[in-house]
């Protein structure tokens, strides 16, 4: 019996490392866009304090780097965004400057000078490239494989893990796991330096840890984690509270004692105070919102509470199912989360997970659909809606393993699939941006861009490799990837997780 557990051990081992790595690759083959505002505004924040000790991004306002998110305060010029993507990056981007720096962009900048393929993607009214202009995309791309790319893909093995509590068959999971973080919006901002994705990652590796502690399988002073994660969630992406505070409050349901309280509020009081310091450093008072000194978002985050006016029907109806904005026009496979919340409730597993992850996207469905600007700009699908899509996971792979059952039901979910991939990759391979305010982005925007051989700059254009041809490296690693998964899972007996439900 030991034997066969440790045996059982070794496959979730192997298997949580190919699907780290699958999603991994398909993650950092993409590198953060150039010249997009949301994250220059972080970046231009992270430069300035290495590179200056400067809190203000004056000098970077109309250079390479420009962006219009920012806030005007005091005769300076400062990021508008929440400050905790900001202070993860200083650190990354101090190592860098100190290992490779400038440096190191001339060399490169003398291998790409050549490639046509990357040549042809810049602007043809632009500057080409540059120096400083490839200094600061290397910059931007180490940040956001370390800070984004890397925590998605071990959010992935997270959720697998998860979803493994709840004694749902290994190939679900693994289904699950990989159409979350390939066939939804997770997947173009697991490749970008925004805060949703990290945001969705501590959130949600908070909640996983939250349940341990509650299965006695961590300590309770892993408590401070759940409290840290939790805080730097909440600065980094305000929303972030409507879930923040259902973890905290599950934790405490499930673990009430005043220690399990002074261990979340141990945790989260470092970023809470660093945030306050933040905010008397520039705004003069511990708790502000550069939001609301963003001169060119100024009226609209004025109107109700930042831009929050209630429930709008049209709005709801844009992040939903239009094809503007619409998170199950792209991704129908989450669709499947529905009836998944219903099996869940109707076995009475985990009913307080449940409620949890059932909270976080009820609840973001509201705050988006109360928003004047619920589009989120140039962007693929609902963006802000990305922090509850890890959430959906456990519904979806609790639906999927209940489909496997029924063959028309394994037809209609393979549709729906496929189109997820199909829709949810050209919108982010599609072109040098995000799409922009098309109506139907998919087909006005992204398609043409890919029939016409505008793909976004990946490592295949890196290497010299023009238009589709680009996607080369990547289909060869995917499938090897792939094809060593499918074999772990045919050739494992589909035997139940060890932990009961």
């Amino acid at each position: 019996m030991k034997r066969l557990g440790q045996a059982l051990d070794r496959r979730e081992n192997r298997t949580s490392l190919l699907v780290f790595f699958l999603l991994l690759v398909c993650y950092a083959y993409f590198p953060p866009r150039w010249a997009d505002w949301n994250q220059n505004s972080r970046l231009n924040m992270v430069m300035a304090i290495v590179d200056h000790g400067d809190l203000y991004i004056d000098d970077y306002i109309g250079g390479f780097t420009t962006t219009r998110d920012y806030a005007a305060y005091g005769g300076h010029f400062y990021s508008d965004k929440a400050p905790g993507s900001v202070f993860l990056g200083v650190p990354v981007y101090w190592g860098y400057q100190r290992l490779l720096g400038q440096d190191f962009a001339v060399t490169l900048l003398g291998a790409l000078g050549s490639k046509q393929a990357l040549l042809e993607t810049l602007n043809a009214a632009g500057t080409g490239l540059l120096v400083e202009k490839l200094q600061a995309a290397i910059a931007l791309s180490i940040l956001t494989l370390v800070l984004v790319s890397i925590p998605s893909a071990l959010l992935g093995v997270a959720i697998y893990a998860f979803c493994g509590e709840f004694n749902i068959s290994r190939a679900a999971r693994v289904a699950a796991v990989l159409l979350y973080g390939l066939a939804t919006i997770a997947f173009p901002y697991s490749g970008a330096y925004y805060g949703h994705q990290i945001v969705a990652v501590l959130l949600f590796l908070a909640f996983y840890l939250a349940f341990l502690i509650n299965r006695s399988k961590r300590s309770p002073v892993w408590g401070i984690a759940v409290g840290l994660m939790l805080s730097f969630a909440v600065i980094t992406e305000y929303p972030a509270v409507i879930i923040a505070v259902a973890v905290a409050l599950y934790l405490l349901f499930k673990r009430p004692s005043l220690r399990t309280f002074a261990y979340m509020v141990m945790g989260a009081s470092p970023p809470t105070f660093l945030w306050m310091a933040y905010n008397m450093a520039i705004f003069e008072k511990p708790i502000a919102f550069g939001y609301l000194y963003a001169p060119f978002f100024r009226q609209v985050n004025k109107e109700g509470f930042f831009s929050l006016v209630g429930p709008q029907m049209d709005a709801l109806w844009g992040i939903t199912f239009s094809p503007y904005r619409g998170l199950f026009f792209l991704s129908p496979i989450l669709l499947l989360a529905i009836p998944g919340f219903i099996i869940l409730f109707r076995r009475r597993m985990r009913r307080a997970e449940t409620l949890v992850c059932l909270w976080a996207f009820l609840c973001f469905l509201a705050f988006n659909m109360s928003s004047l600007i619920w589009d989120g700009g140039h962007a693929v699908g609902p963006r802000y809606l990305v922090p509850m899509l890890p959430f959906l996971a456990l519904p979806l792979a609790v639906c999927l393993e209940s489909c496997a059952r029924r063959k028309g039901l394994i037809f209609l979910t393979g549709l729906a699939a496929i189109w997820s991939l199909f829709a949810v990759w050209a919108e982010t391979l599609g072109g040098q941006q995000f799409p922009g305010y098309a109506r139907n982005p998919l087909f006005e925007h992204s398609l043409p861009s890919l029939l016409r051989n505008d793909f976004a700059r990946n490592v295949g254009t890196v290497l010299g490799l023009p238009g589709w041809v680009s996607l080369i490296p990547l289909i060869a690693l995917v499938s090897a990837l792939g094809a060593s998964l499918v074999r772990m899972l045919a050739s494992a007996e589909e035997e139940r997780p060890l932990s009961a439900a």
